[in-house]
């Protein structure tokens, strides 16, 4: 600390012209755009924060900070993550500074509080500085390039305060090279500090992530970026309508950096006041009305319409997957207001597609709005991956078209059991003629109505209809029971195991089935027990699954059932005596009489000698 008040008190001439040096140069970069043929400086570094308060929208990670540099709780190591363009390599750089700080007038030691340049400030923001080290991780991964890192750790900094390791995309390090950080990044010396920063940090080991102090970067609403990027464009004497600003905002998807490139392209690209049609022919968007009116279309089950409207807004420039990507935001701003009403709609839309919005919401159920958001994001994958991304759209308005009048689940189920419990008895069919066969169904499940069946001519009344020879005798279970020996009788003993021992019976009708699924019991089977019944017995079953507790297995009836026959066949006084003639003997199998009025001493097919 001697030679820190020293150094303090008398400044070095040449380290005060850099830091003068380095301020003048600052100010000329945020003065405006180079003049005189220079080199232009593009927003996202033109207007990079200098200090904490630069920041926008990271307000729980700067309250942290201050609390903890204020009490002098600083940590050796801070791990800095988010998506990209939120800030983090900027954090890493005003941390690095906070820590270095030392104001012209006094060093008092690191502070978040940096009212002016101080001795280091310009050179580590400018990434320079010969004690603040900048590593990028994706293209130093190796253990050789950490061992470096701990090797030159043991000294002591040049000039600053504390010499601090800033480490790019950190995950990219390989497991060697994160083992031999370990030891270093849990112990370092006093002078040494790490800063980590991160897109993906669950590629970080647990043990590096707990030696750090982690903070977690938002993303940036779309409010705050609007109010942003408005105070930027009149910095830069540019005027941008309220509905280009939006669109912007929204298109960063809560970056700054990747909105202040949009922004920058923009203002290259309108050469004026900024529009919102100039930002839409930029970025190939359409526009948020016509998108409004396609899904009208759409839903409605408009192919021709919807199709129409596709083609004019990709003869305008729009592209083919942002438009159903716009239509899948569209479905989901309708579904927010039908979910949660207008008060949680889209606050960067304007009145009227707030408007348009509710009333669609208030037309449309959920059930058709989460079809077709899955139908749309399904859809937005394989325009992507189309040879014709148009010709992919087009067959994705298609399907959404055809499916508008599809019914619900809860319709389809209501049209089943309608379908199963018929108010009116259907009479016999009169001798002679042929009963209709039941309706078709259609892959969508859709009922269609069968052909026409053939008339038959009359036959003689004393002579009744007869089966075709090869025609199987149709019989329809009255018991669960039958139902498992119908499916041995049809030889699938897969099927058959099931409900024997895999399934608890609930309930059973004429129709019906309801099973309680025990412990390895097939998912689908109630549906390919359905499917088999109706081809096995001519008739459409309902098989449904419960949770309520039913009947033991058929398997266990049929045990204990045994069980009980073979206790009672154990008191016969025959099969006592054998018994006590043959105390190794016992019962292997308990079989029916094969014959009316056999002998009750029949034990196992053999007649048993009484005496």
């Amino acid at each position: 600390m001697a030679s820190r008040k020293e150094s303090t008190s008398k400044p070095k001439v040449g380290s005060r012209k850099a830091a003068e040096a380095a301020r003048a140069a600052q100010k000329d970069a945020a003065s405006g755009p180079a003049q005189g043929g220079g080199a232009y400086t593009v927003l996202a570094r033109k207007y990079r924060p200098q200090t904490f308060e630069d920041l926008v929208g990271q307000d729980a990670m700067v309250r942290t900070l201050s609390n903890a540099f204020s009490s002098g709780r600083i940590a050796q190591a801070y791990m800095l993550t988010g998506v990209r363009g939120v800030g983090k390599t900027t954090t890493a750089r005003i941390l690095a500074r906070a820590l270095n700080y030392e104001s012209p007038k006094s060093d008092d030691g690191p502070s978040l509080d940096m009212p002016e340049l101080g001795e280091h400030c310009a050179e580590i923001m400018a990434s320079r500085h010969i004690d603040v080290l900048e590593m990028d991780a994706a293209s130093n991964t190796g253990i050789d390039d950490v061992r470096e890192i701990i090797e030159s750790a043991r000294y002591k900094p040049a000039r600053a305060r504390y010499k601090v390791y800033i480490i790019d995309e950190v995950h990219m390090l390989s497991k060697a090279a994160f083992n031999g950080l370990l030891k270093t990044l849990e112990e370092p010396p006093e002078h040494v500090k790490f800063i980590f920063a991160t897109t993906e940090v669950r590629k970080v080991p647990v043990t590096v992530l707990s030696r750090c102090q982690r903070f977690d970067l938002r993303r940036i609403d779309v409010e705050t970026l609007m109010s942003q990027f408005k105070n930027i464009a009149q910095l830069e004497g540019t005027a941008l309508s309220e509905e280009a600003l939006a669109l912007i905002a929204r298109a960063a998807q809560g970056s700054v950096r990747d909105g202040l490139s949009l922004l920058d392209q923009a203002i290259a690209h309108a050469s004026g006041t900024v529009e919102a049609a100039d930002v839409r022919a930029m970025l190939g968007l359409a526009e948020r009305g016509r998108v409004f009116d396609l899904l009208e279309s759409v839903l409605s089950g408009d192919a021709a319409g919807a199709i129409a409207t596709l083609d004019a807004l990709y003869a305008d420039g729009a592209e083919p997957s942002e438009i159903v990507a716009d239509l899948a935001d569209a479905v989901h701003v309708v579904s927010r207001v039908k979910a949660a009403g207008e008060k949680l709609a889209d606050p960067t839309s304007s009145e009227a597609e707030r408007a348009r919005a509710a009333a669609l919401a208030e037309r449309l159920g959920m059930a058709q709005l989460a079809r077709a958001w899955q139908m749309l994001l399904k859809g937005y994958g394989e325009v992507q991956a189309a040879p014709r991304a148009i010709a992919a759209a087009e067959m994705v308005l298609v399907r959404l078209a055809y499916a508008a009048d599809l019914p619900s689940p809860a319709e389809a189920i209501a049209q089943a059991g309608a379908e199963d419990n018929p108010t009116r008895e259907i009479a016999e069919p009169e001798p002679g003629t042929q009963a209709s066969p039941p309706p078709i169904r259609t892959s969508s499940g859709a009922a269609t109505a069968p052909a026409a069946a053939p008339v038959v001519m009359d036959e003689p009344a004393d002579e009744p209809h007869a089966l075709h020879e090869n025609e199987p005798a149709l019989v329809l279970p009255e018991s669960f029971a039958e139902v498992a020996l119908l499916a041995k009788d049809n030889r699938d003993l897969k099927l058959c195991r099931a409900l024997e021992e895999q399934v608890s019976l609930v309930r059973f009708g004429e129709g019906r089935i309801e099973l309680r699924l025990l412990e390895g019991a097939p998912q689908g089977l109630a549906n390919e027990l359905g499917a088999k019944l109706e081809r096995w017995t001519g008739k459409r079953w309902m098989v449904s699954i419960s949770d309520e507790a039913g009947e033991e297995t058929l398997a266990s009836q049929v045990r204990a059932q045994m069980a009980a026959e073979r206790e009672e066949i154990e008191r016969h006084p025959a099969v006592r005596a054998v018994f006590e003639h043959f105390p190794d003997a016992r019962i292997a199998d308990v079989r029916p009489s094969s014959e009316d009025g056999e002998n009750e001493n029949n034990v196992d097919g053999k007649q048993s000698d009484d005496g």
